[in-house]
């Protein structure tokens, strides 16, 4: 952009700075810089130049200028340092390694770039470039592959084999395709293979599994760092053996028993881990071993074209000497404990050794006040002289007032908007008030004395060079900061895989008609020739029950909030029709409540609110976040409510975190605006103190009093407060349940906000009942409520669900490790450097105290305290409520965590035994971290020698898939969702629940909804079974993995119509290859059976040259298109009346297999088809 860049040239010293830049490889120091302009600075002095790192010295710093950079260019990429210290997790989250693989590819293919980092991450000991260009696979439409090589090679660049390609660094091999998901790139990739020739290559959606678009060749990266061929495997091992023997020698001279055997272990179980079980992750560490000549990330790039910036070399110097230090003396600890060998110090070039790699390369510091040459020694220096721009704080009198004096002093100045349409609207209005604005695409247009340029774009801050009278003014600068602009979401159309891909050998499942039993399986069966896919479920005393595979939609998996044993049921017996008929009349008994309570309120009318004030709209500009899409969905809800006549209640569900209280915040606002007060009731006085603050942080900037009633607030203090609320003074009022005593009266009440409502008791909720007549009512949920039990509970209640987490927090690095002291100390020191807080999860109370005061031990520094359920109520608070205000640094605790409190400063959580507890319960206690825009850690610890090693392996598999919010994260919500809708249907419905098991509870409630509600439900109480002498089911060759056949029988017995038969058929086809017959056959089955449970069939038997159509009783079909039916047919065709009427259609045989089956299926769909036409 010319008119950024131009005016630098009239800086004193700059051309001829630029130019020497240019020349030679000398430092150059630049001071007198602040905020924004550094960047100016930087992009100034920079330009021309094909690569840059840019080191500074935090990742919050990282992050800002990666955001100001992205004025000027658009390949900024931000470069983490290595976590060095954890390294030793058997399982790390993939975030770090993505970043770091998709820059080392745009070096690798030598594209323009600019790279911003910390200088640790300079420090950091990197494979040679080579290693990696050497590993990327180029495959070309029509080139040859062959795929055993191509799988070893995939699997040597870092990737691992799985079933199905679930997430980047998979690749997954299915007859013939292969699929392989590039960690650089957005989609993964499908190989087509014909022998060994490439048919076509193309790539796909990661939900849906369906090819997007066709490509002539693909280049794929590495998915790790390290590559190894086995050779240079074997080398490695040797030296790191030989070193182990060596230490493990002077450990025995010492008689430091313990270290020796400790060392000893290590080296055992890195060979066994690489040589028998072939698992690459955690030699970071030993890269020294491995490669003769590591580099530093600096090494990587040509001379010539690099420029290197340092953002504040003092700071940089600072973090730099710190990070070592903290290096070093973890190292030198572990390795005299044994847990190292030595040359795995050898990870990290020191401070020195960096910033000697420096010299003889062009380099340029950045800092705000002139510092002695630290780092780098400049050859020329040069002082900038800047202001920064006063904030104008939304005042647009005062931005005029400004530009006209600029204007008048024949300034330049350049403003900026973050959107095309504000930019041109803020160039309008500064016209219309004698300004000479002018808004601009043209990037060679330069700006005129005196003129002010309006042009699109962001940075943080604006500046001012008063020497040269050029000045740039950002949009935050006028109106505040600006929220982040939202990135457009992908939206998904291919429909979310049913929950089946969960169900396992041995769980149980309950069949719509004859209850609960264990799946025992897919087998296959052969009746006369006809072969077909069976699901064996298992009953009590033995009895099996097999369910053809197009009936799988009768099956649901069995789910219950614990994980006791259900009592299986009896084939054949009457029990499970009692349970059932149980359930129904409860479920319907439910309904009526709720559909009668919902019939009251709708009568009565409420206080109707005006639209939206200025001061609202100003009021939630404030709001520091970006409101996710539900969030948006929810308040527009909140305030139609709060317009219309009728009484507002609404349920607002959602994770803790996700900004319920922030909806609540605005509707109180609203209220208050309207001179209403607001009632916030609380289940705890910890929650009380914490809603409060967030109240009072939100509304410091309005004339708004907020108080609270709680055990915190002095006899006196509740007095007045109770004193002023009668009399009107007190507009918001937040409290526990000392909220509903006899002696809290208001003068004017219009809303009741109700916090975690399922945590009152009965009486409260009497209470509340009446305080709640005639007022607007908003309760807020964690419990996540389900989508299945929502559809059944719309209509009766408003609600609103927040299911989208807030864009701002970044994934929480996950690591699973054996437990030490050692790490433990570190997660918890490195913590407190960043004054951030620690949660240590111990969930057993009676040695609690001990495991705390061992924490305090290794932590001397540190404030340690501990909490559990058991302590008194009074203590508990006391505890919470240091901890919030930061008096306390490390929380020792039981589980109790897992419920409620939201402290975005605690960013490490630990757990001690993580393998005794349940998946849920991990996600839900991940939870609690991760709150703010920092990188937080999750710790899950284990004993090593005590677990099974099998059972750890599992556990560890599900943890693994939840690093990154995975797919574990499903079976984690689908246990919370079930004591959720537990919670919210109180505890009878509870034990209704979970007699039948979840999923089908939903469908009786949904159905008995419908039907007070007089919609006619009677074609899904029925179901029809289609039995045809048609191979039908999905060969083992075809798809071989079961729990995916599973899913794709599920699928198939769920299609309704032929747009979603051919949707199947082509996603078949994409991503397994050719549709064998027997699939199709299956196909064309689920579609007869769809039009026969619409003609209220309940049967059809193709067997033995007859076909039977057995109808419903009831069926509401027209009696006297019978006989037109059969006319059509002649004498092929009679109809057999009856308790259970029935069509019986002879045919004769052609003798040959397949012919036969084609007949059989093309006279079924005619007969249907006729059918449909003489009786509906």
């Amino acid at each position: 952009m010319n008119a950024l860049s131009k005016p630098l040239w009239e800086l004193a010293d700059f051309a001829d700075i630029k130019d020497s830049l240019n020349k030679k490889e000398i430092c150059v120091s630049v001071s007198g810089c602040n905020d924004s302009q550094k960047v100016h600075m930087i992009q100034g002095m920079s330009d021309g130049f094909r690569m840059k790192i840019i080191a500074t010295f935090s990742d919050r710093r990282v992050k800002e200028l990666v955001e100001d950079l992205r004025l000027y260019e658009r390949n900024v990429y931000s470069y983490p340092a290595k976590d060095l210290i954890f390294y030793q997790a058997d399982i790390h989250g993939n975030r770090l390694a993505t970043e770091r693989i998709r820059t080392l590819r745009r070096i690798a293919d030598g594209l323009p770039l600019t790279i911003v980092t910390t200088f640790d991450a300079l420090m950091n000991a990197q494979v040679p470039l080579s290693v990696f260009t050497e590993h990327i696979l180029k495959i070309k439409k029509r080139g040859i592959v062959e795929e055993s090589e191509l799988a070893a090679s995939l699997v040597e660049m870092g990737y691992t084999r799985n079933y199905q390609v679930e997430e980047p660094g998979q690749f997954s091999i299915r007859g013939g395709i292969v699929d392989v998901f590039d960690l650089t790139e957005e989609n993964p990739y499908r190989i087509e293979l014909w022998g060994d020739e490439v048919d076509s290559i193309r790539s796909f959606d990661i939900l849906s599994q369906r090819s997007i678009e066709n490509l002539e060749s693909v280049s794929i990266y590495p998915a790790t760092e390290i590559i190894l061929s086995k050779k240079e495997l074997q080398t490695g091992l040797k030296k790191i053996e030989a070193d182990m023997k060596k230490n493990y020698e002077v450990f025995r001279g010492e008689f430091k028993t313990e270290e020796a055997h400790r060392i000893k272990m290590q080296v055992e179980e890195l060979k066994e881990d690489l040589t028998q079980l072939g698992r690459m992750t955690n030699l970071e560490s030993y890269i020294d071993y491995f490669y003769k000549d590591c580099e530093s990330f600096i090494d990587l790039f040509p001379r010539e074209k690099l420029l290197l910036v340092l953002d504040e070399p003092a700071r940089i110097a600072e973090h730099a000497n710190a990070v070592e230090l903290e290096f070093r003396e973890s190292m030198s600890n572990r390795i005299a404990k044994g847990f190292l060998l030595p040359g795995q110090m050898n990870v990290f070039f020191g401070v020195a050794q960096t910033a000697a790699k420096l010299a003889g390369r062009r380099v340029l510091s950045i800092s705000t006040m002139e510092e002695k040459g630290i780092l780098v020694k400049p050859d020329k220096k040069m002082q900038v002289s800047v202001k920064g721009v006063a904030p104008y704080r939304n005042s647009f009198e005062l931005l005029t007032k400004d530009l006209l004096q600029y204007k008048k002093n024949k300034y330049r100045v350049i403003l900026l908007s973050g959107s095309r349409t504000r930019a041109k609207r803020l160039a309008q209005d500064l016209r219309d008030n004698g300004v000479t604005a002018v808004y601009t695409e043209d990037p060679m247009r330069e700006v005129n004395e005196g003129e002010t340029l309006v042009l699109y774009g962001h940075v943080e801050k604006g500046f001012e060079y008063p020497l040269i009278k050029f000045v740039v003014i950002s949009e935050s600068d006028i109106f505040g900061v600006e929220k982040k602009k939202k990135k457009p979401k992908k939206k998904y159309d291919g429909q979310r895989i049913k929950d089946f891909n969960e169900l396992r050998i041995g769980d149980y499942v309950v069949h719509e008609s004859h209850g609960l039993g264990i799946y025992r399986g897919i087998e296959k069966i052969e009746v006369e020739r006809v072969v077909k896919d069976y699901m064996k479920i298992e009953y009590r005393d033995g009895g099996n029950l097999y369910v053809p595979a197009t009936g799988l939609d009768l099956i649901q998996k069995y789910a219950s909030a614990d994980a006791r044993k259900p009592k299986l049921n009896k084939l054949g017996s009457k029990e499970w029709t009692t349970t059932k008929k149980k359930v129904r009349s409860a479920v319907s008994e439910i309904a009526k409540d709720l559909v009668q309570l919902y019939a009251a309120r709708s009568q009565n009318t409420g206080y109707q609110y005006g639209k939206d004030t200025v001061w609202q709209k100003e009021f939630e500009e404030m709001f520091p976040y970006e409101e996710t899409d539900d969030q948006l969905h929810a308040i527009m809800d909140t305030k139609m409510d709060m317009e219309s006549s009728k009484i507002m209640d609404r349920l607002i569900c959602g994770d803790v975190g996700y900004g319920k209280t922030e909806i609540a915040i605005r509707a109180a606002f609203k209220a208050v605006s309207e001179s209403k007060q607001v009632a916030f009731l609380v289940p705890t006085t910890i929650l009380a103190q914490q809603h409060y603050q967030t109240f009072v942080q939100r509304m410091k900037d309005f004339p708004i009093r907020i108080d609270m009633l709680s055990r915190f607030r002095t006899p006196s203090e509740q007095k007045k407060t109770l004193e002023d609320l009668k009399k009107g003074y007190v507009d918001i009022v937040i409290g526990t349940h000392r909220l509903l005593s006899a002696d809290v009266g208001f003068k004017d009440l219009g809303l009741l906000v109700i916090d975690e409502e399922q945590r009152f008791g009965v009486t409260h909720k009497e209470k509340i009942k009446k305080m709640k007549e005639n007022v607007d009512v908003l309760t807020l949920s964690a419990t996540p409520i389900p989508r299945t039990l929502h559809m059944s509970l719309v209509g009766i209640r408003d609600m609103s669900l927040l299911e989208e987490a807030p864009n701002e927090r970044l994934p929480i690095q996950t690591y699973v490790m054996e437990y030490n002291e050692e790490l433990v100390r570190e997660a918890i020191v490195r913590e407190l450097s960043r004054d951030g807080q620690v949660y240590y999860v111990y969930n057993r109370v009676n040695h609690i105290a001990d495991v705390a005061a061992a924490i305090q031990n290794l932590v001397p520094e540190a404030n340690v305290a501990f909490a559990h359920g058991q302590m008194k109520e009074s203590e508990l608070e006391h505890i919470m409520y240091d901890f919030i205000n930061h008096e306390i640094d490390v929380l020792v605790s039981t589980t109790i965590i897992e419920t409620g409190l939201d402290i975005s400063n605690v960013n490490t959580i630990i757990i001690h035994d993580s393998d005794q507890l349940g998946l849920s319960q991990l996600y839900q206690l991940r939870g609690r971290v991760g709150r703010s825009n920092r990188t937080s850690y999750a710790f899950l610890m284990y004993k090593r020698d005590k677990m099974l090693r099998e059972v750890a392996e599992k556990r560890l598999e599900a943890i693994r898939e939840f690093t990154d919010l995975g797919s574990g994260f499903k079976i984690a919500m689908r246990d919370l969702e079930i004591r959720g809708a537990g919670n919210l249907l109180g505890q009878k419905q509870h034990g209704h629940m979970e007699s039948v098991g979840y999923e089908l509870y939903c469908k009786m409630l949904n159905e008995a909804v419908k039907s007070l509600k007089g919609i006619p439900t009677e074609l899904e109480d029925f179901n029809t079974l289609v039995d045809l002498d048609v191979n039908a089911f999905i060969p083992a060759e075809y798809i071989m993995n079961e729990v995916q056949k599973l899913d794709i029988y599920k699928r198939i017995a769920g299609i309704e119509n032929i747009q979603e038969s051919d949707d199947m058929k082509e996603e078949l086809q994409d991503r397994f290859g050719v549709v064998p017959k027997s699939v199709e056959n299956l196909l064309r089955i689920s579609l007869i059976r769809v039009a026969a449970h619409n003609l209220y069939v309940t049967e059809i038997k193709g067997k033995h040259e007859q076909i039977r159509i057995i109808l419903r009783p009831d069926a509401q079909l027209e009696p006297n298109g019978i006989p037109a039916f059969i006319a059509k047919h002649g004498k092929k065709l009679k109809f057999v009346p009856g308790k259970n009427p029935c069509f019986v259609y002879r045919y004769k045989k052609i003798g040959m297999v397949e012919k036969d089956e084609e007949q059989l299926l093309v006279l079924t769909e005619q007969l249907l088809e006729d059918m449909k036409e003489t009786m509906t």
